[in-house]
């Protein structure tokens, strides 16, 4: 069975929190790392994603995506 280890997301903004001044990132899950049955990984990305897309206010020639741990989803 497969199985979704990790998320892999892409900051697309940055905002400065109203009750603590801190400013934090938007991020955007463009992914996922799956191990498959014989242990091995293996990075699943969303076919919609384009790194060219990304906000890019330091010129670099690459793009930088995180890796998450999966968050559980909480029941409404």
């Amino acid at each position: 069975m497969t199985k979704k280890i990790k998320d892999i997301a892409v900051k697309t903004s940055e905002y400065t929190d109203d009750k603590t001044g801190e400013v934090k990132a938007r991020w955007n899950n463009v992914g996922a790392v799956m191990k498959g049955d014989d242990d091995k990984s293996f990075i699943v990305l969303d076919r919609t994603f384009n790194p060219a897309g990304v906000p890019n206010p330091d010129n670099r020639s690459n793009v930088i995506l995180g890796v998450f741990d999966v968050r559980v989803k909480e029941a409404m």
